[in-house]
């Protein structure tokens, strides 16, 4: 029934299988199958090194310990996990008679594929933090259903951080669904051959985090230009448009770290190259535009149009995502178009060629991976075949192999410090230089409410880089007096995000560029939103966004300092407040707060009208300084503070590495 094979303790049951095994420091890996073909799963663990492991044998059960981490199993197969004191973190769901509960699930759905479930029993007064990007203004999931699935604005990164001291990850790509019950948490596959999680032990939110960035990789350093601010809009639909847009901040004297090309800044989905009908003369942008101190990111889509001057010879050499029935006509944004699937090593490379040909060659080093879910029309994940198996089994895994096609191809030209913009993520997708954005969310003071939280999560997540379309991305009026004050609430928000990026669909839609002008070809074809600069806005506005745009700029050694750490380490420079203060039991319930590294405290205003909030100052060893007016306040103290619309609340460690001077600009 049990036995130890090299570092792993082994259950043989009734009609399953079961490993244990060492995974990491402080880390046990269950896996389970059917039959014993245990293989390598690697879809997002990097390789370890051996660690010794302390394994015990009995007749009715066995354990197993590493470092912190112990594991007992039963006879009847019923896991439980303990940390270093003999305290019980996690425990499978197991009853006997008169009930007959088994914590694994198996239903054959046949060719040796299963529906699987994993069940535990809840444990009472848990606070779960993580699992990736959901929009909803939730933070502590416990209680919650989530859809393990990927699509426009939610990301599926199945790790978790508890606040009894374990970290949890789900490493199976299925699609599929986890419920965090009052009585018990069940994950559920829709499609798999063998259950594999993993669990974390250790003492603090830092370093259960830090270990599981060593066993799933750590960010590149984020290069300095990245931590400036980033000009967007849908779309500039001409070479001439951009162009105008960089020079306006250079006259005003503002600073530009990149201004992005949108989608249809080509003939075709698929063709993976400028329109130069458009955009004549890319090698003279990129100059311009570098002689000026900013960067062009180009947006790419993994779409393929039918008439695409590539669609013929991927769909030949099988490189494109495939269906089980019906049309394929995965989605349709002016012309219909298929998935490229990126789980095929071969149809990557194919893409990067393309890529490097038409746009690293030409100096751009920056890139826009969207459509990155993939966001299909209909979600119909049962009726997708992709080049590493069945959807239902694989799919939530596309977005981080999109991202590694391009970091992979980026790398073998000797880049260092890559970054790409993206708008989906799964486990390991922030070592491929993955910068996730929240997707199309609407422009509304809820959806405000749910970035602020989202982005917590995603940080707990393991996805250090985040950002958000600043004044959401569907909607709002330039001259709008109400949207101007929303707006102006997201970008102070965003300031102290990972990244500072502008970016939106504004209203009112133009369908045509130029009164009375016909399309010449694709870049044409595609209309586009009202202007999204900072002086789209009056002058208030302008006013407020430099000002933040500035102070940004006076944190840059300070932020570089954050994504040194997130690259050496794997801290996210943006998290929840009980990160840095975890024996503050008070910081695991705030929700509307953050940190921007150790020393700055960000109280976001994310509702409508509000001109002053309260906001809670964890307990430090510093006392935390109001950085507008210089009060200082003991921590483990709620205090109310004003904020008239060119300010949000903000503190600082008295005697820390910040200074109000980098605020008010003295």
């Amino acid at each position: 029934m049990f036995s130890r094979e090299n570092n792993s303790l082994v259950f043989q049951g009734e009609n399953e299988y079961i490993r244990i095994e060492p995974y990491g420091k402080s880390i046990l890996r269950v896996r389970a199958r059917r039959d014993n073909n245990f293989g390598i799963r690697d879809y997002a663990l990097l390789p370890i090194d051996e660690t010794s492991t302390e394994i015990k044998l009995c007749e009715d059960c066995a354990e197993i310990s590493n470092g912190n981490a112990k594991a007992t199993i039963d006879k009847n197969g019923k896991i439980c996990f303990y940390n270093a004191d003999g305290k019980l973190l996690l425990s499978e769901h197991y009853t006997g008679k008169p009930l007959k509960v088994k914590g694994h699930g198996w239903k054959d759905i046949g060719n040796g594929k299963y529906r699987i479930n994993v069940s535990f029993y809840a444990n009472e007064g848990e606070k779960i933090f993580g699992m990736g990007q959901y929009q909803q203004p939730i933070l502590n999931l416990k209680g919650c259903t989530l859809e393990l699935s990927q699509r426009n604005s939610q990301a599926s990164v199945p790790f978790y951080i508890s606040s009894l001291g374990y970290g949890f990850i789900w490493h199976m790509p299925s699609i599929g669904e986890v419920s965090f019950g009052s009585n018990i948490t069940k994950w559920s596959a829709e499609m798999g051959e063998e259950i594999d999680y993993l669990v974390i032990v250790d003492n603090s939110p830092r370093e259960i985090m830090e270990a599981y960035m060593t066993l799933t990789g750590k960010p590149p350093m984020m290069p300095e230009y990245a931590m400036g601010f980033w000009q967007s809009k849908l779309r500039y639909w001409s070479q001439e448009e951009l162009m105008e847009v960089a020079r306006g901040y250079k006259e005003r004297g503002v600073p530009l770290s990149v201004i992005v090309c949108d989608f249809f800044h080509w003939p075709h989905q698929g063709d993976f190259k400028f329109d130069l009908n458009y955009f004549p003369n890319p090698e003279g942008m990129v100059k311009e535009l570098k002689e000026m101190g900013t960067e062009l990111m180009v947006s790419v889509w993994p779409t393929i149009q039918f008439d695409s001057e590539n669609y013929q010879e991927m769909e030949e050499k099988g490189y494109l995502i495939k269906n089980y029935r019906g049309r394929r006509n995965h989605t349709e944004c002016v012309s219909p178009a298929v998935f490229y699937d990126t789980t095929n090593p071969k149809a990557g490379e194919f893409v990067w060629d393309k890529a490097k040909k038409n746009y690293y060659d030409k100096g751009i080093k920056i890139f826009w991976l969207d459509e990155a879910e993939p966001e299909y029309d209909f979600y119909d994940y049962d009726n997708h075949m992709y080049y590493l198996g069945d959807c239902l089994e694989v799919g939530n895994i596309y977005p981080q192999k999109y991202a590694k096609n391009f970091f992979d191809g980026m790398q073998k030209e000797g880049q260092e410090n890559i970054l790409n913009l993206i708008r989906c993520a799964w486990l390991g997708s922030q070592r491929y230089g993955a910068l996730v954005w929240s997707g199309d969310v609407m422009a509304t003071y809820e959806a405000l409410r749910c970035q602020v939280r989202a982005g917590l999560n995603m940080a707990m997540s393991g996805i250090p880089w985040w950002t958000t379309d600043i004044g959401g991305f569907d909607g709002g009026t330039n001259d709008d007096p109400e949207y101007r004050k929303l707006i102006a609430r997201w970008f102070e928000y965003a300031t102290f995000c990972p990244v500072l990026r502008l970016h939106g669909c504004r209203n009112p839609w133009s369908e045509t560029h130029k009164e009375n002008e016909e399309p010449i070809s694709g870049a044409g074809i595609c209309g586009t939103g009202a202007p999204n600069e900072i002086w789209s806005y009056g002058e208030e506005n302008e006013k407020i966004f430099t000002k933040y745009i500035f102070i940004r700029e006076r944190l840059k050694p300070y932020i570089k300092e954050l994504m040194a750490e997130s690259h050496e380490v794997g801290t996210p420079p943006m998290r929840p407040l009980f990160y840095d203060f975890p024996n503050d039991t008070h910081t695991w319930g705030i929700d509307d707060e953050f940190m921007f590294g150790s020393d700055l405290l960000v109280a976001p205003i994310i509702y409508e009208n509000e001109y002053s909030r309260n906001v809670y100052l964890p307990i430090s060893a510093n006392k935390w300084v109001d950085v507008w007016t210089g009060n200082e306040y003991e921590g483990g103290k709620t205090v109310k503070c004003d904020a008239p619309l060119d300010k949000i609340p903000l503190f600082i460690k008295e005697n820390g590495k910040l200074n109000r001077n980098i605020f008010i600009g003295e």
